[in-house]
């Protein structure tokens, strides 16, 4: 996923259906210098893990 869509989907009120290996997950925030993003997974909001961009898949 490139970082603009990214950073669209973090501050959109509409949910996006993404998905990081296989697992629906929220954006928290972009790192758009490290091209990293803070997600969580929708069932487990405490589970919070920073990831690649180019790991997350929207559907």
């Amino acid at each position: 996923m490139n970082t603009i869509r990214a950073k669209e989907i973090a501050s959109s009120t509409i949910m996006a259906d993404v998905t990081h290996n296989g697992t629906r997950i929220y954006i928290e925030s972009v790192n758009d210098n490290e091209g990293t993003a803070k997600i969580h997974p929708l069932n487990n909001p405490k589970s919070e893990q920073e990831v690649s961009l180019s790991d997350l898949m929207e559907h």
